[in-house]
């Protein structure tokens, strides 16, 4: 498809939940997965990247050499990248430049996190520069409170409802069934969803992805290296976005404060969030049509039904009518999140854009058991990390 491609040889996860050891442990059991999934020998891994994780000290700050001093020193070269939630998206891009350079032949990629009880918070202390502490201290505006301003502009705008916000949780809820490395597993109906506690109107608890443990890693490997070895049983990656927004950003995107003003300058064609796929279409050569499968940032139910639109996989305003039609789940037009999505992970923030890669390539190799979408050729994610951070990863097989 594109002139980008790099192939997936292997890939690997540490199931999700809340397991209160060290984030390294995690990202460990990920790699060796990776690594044994695609038959590399450590010893041949020549980059590693590592997702950084704000939450768990000097170590997490330089995730690469953590993870490559943790395999065992094999004279790899390091990175590590950072950018909130779309971290392993750019981490992922990092491994892919230098293989397209001609600097890398075989790379591992991996994210871990340990995650605090509840929401995820700024770091402590007053840092009166940082907009991240600046919008909990001064407005008071948790992730669950933007989460609620989205789905509220759904609800005015399109006549979205709370049952359509809770048939997302029944869907992927169903999804999640079959997948071993999901942390909840369990089947709901819309009733439990709506009569779960209220956090912040009109979304519910079971409406909110949790905070999680886990880790993802992936070996990615120039192509010809993969047809001279015979691996990766031909997935590739043909685009990776990393775009940031145009100004004027007239559309609030978490988890900024206000928007521009147009009136200088008009507001550009696409929104923030829509950017994202349209980068990643235009640099793989493909169109919404083609894809097959979409894994996607459902920090709330309300947010997979904006991103549906975002992607262009429905106009806007239609998501709702492909959710209550069956199209989005398995068996139907355009499955979305086939994996249980963030509803049944939770956030572990450098591994998540990972973990939907993960997926997507089980999913297009055919080995994604009871909850296979049939025929999958081509899978788009979208992960936004806070501050302008794009993420989407088109991968085909």
């Amino acid at each position: 498809m594109s002139n980008h491609d790099v192939a997936v040889a292997g890939v690997g996860m540490h199931p999700w939940g809340k397991w209160g050891r060290n984030f390294v442990e995690y990202g460990v059991h990920a790699a060796r997965a990776a690594l044994a999934d695609s038959g590399v020998d450590w010893r041949d891994v020549d980059l590693v990247v590592g997702g950084e994780t704000v939450r768990n000290g000097y170590a997490g700050y330089v995730a690469g050499a953590t993870f490559a001093q943790a395999l065992g020193w094999n004279g790899a070269k390091v990175a590590t990248s950072y950018a909130a939630c779309a971290t392993g998206a750019q981490a992922l891009d990092t491994a892919r430049a230098r293989i397209l350079a001609g600097l890398s032949e075989v790379a591992l990629v991996v994210g871990a996190d340990t995650t605090p009880k509840g929401f995820l918070a700024p770091n402590a202390g007053e840092r009166w520069d940082d907009p991240d502490w600046l919008r909990f201290r001064l407005l008071g505006m948790t992730n669950p409170a933007y989460f609620a301003l989205y789905a509220r502009r759904r609800m005015d705008l399109y006549g979205a409802t709370q049952e359509d916000f809770a048939r997302v949780k029944v869907k992927n809820a169903r999804h999640g069934l079959a997948n071993p490395h999901a942390r909840y597993r369990k089947e709901v109906g819309v009733e439990d969803v709506l009569t779960s506690a209220v956090v912040s109107d009109p979304l519910h608890l079971l409406d909110i992805c949790a905070t999680s443990d886990g880790a993802a890693a992936i070996v990615l490997c120039s192509t010809a290296y993969a047809e001279k070895h015979g691996l990766g049983g031909g997935v590739r990656i043909n685009a990776i976005s990393t775009v940031t927004p145009t100004f004027p950003n007239t559309v609030i995107d978490m988890p900024l404060l206000s928007t521009d003003s147009a009136n200088a300058v008009p507001a550009p064609e696409r929104t923030f969030k829509e950017s994202i796929g349209q980068a990643a279409y235009e640099e793989a050569g493909i169109d919404p049509a083609d894809v097959s499968l979409a894994e996607v940032y459902d920090l709330s139910t309300a947010l997979e039904l904006d991103w549906m639109e975002d992607l262009q996989l429905c106009k806007r305003g239609e998501a709702e009518a492909l959710l209550r039609a069956g199209d989005t789940t398995i068996g139907g037009r355009i499955p979305v999140n086939p994996s249980g999505g963030l509803a049944c992970f939770g956030e572990a923030v450098p591994a998540q854009a990972l973990a939907q890669v993960c997926e997507v390539t089980w999913q297009l190799r055919g080995q994604a058991a009871g909850r296979q979408v049939e025929g999958a050729r081509v899978g788009i994610t979208a992960n936004q990390g806070l501050f302008g951070h794009g993420s989407s990863v088109i991968l085909s097989r």
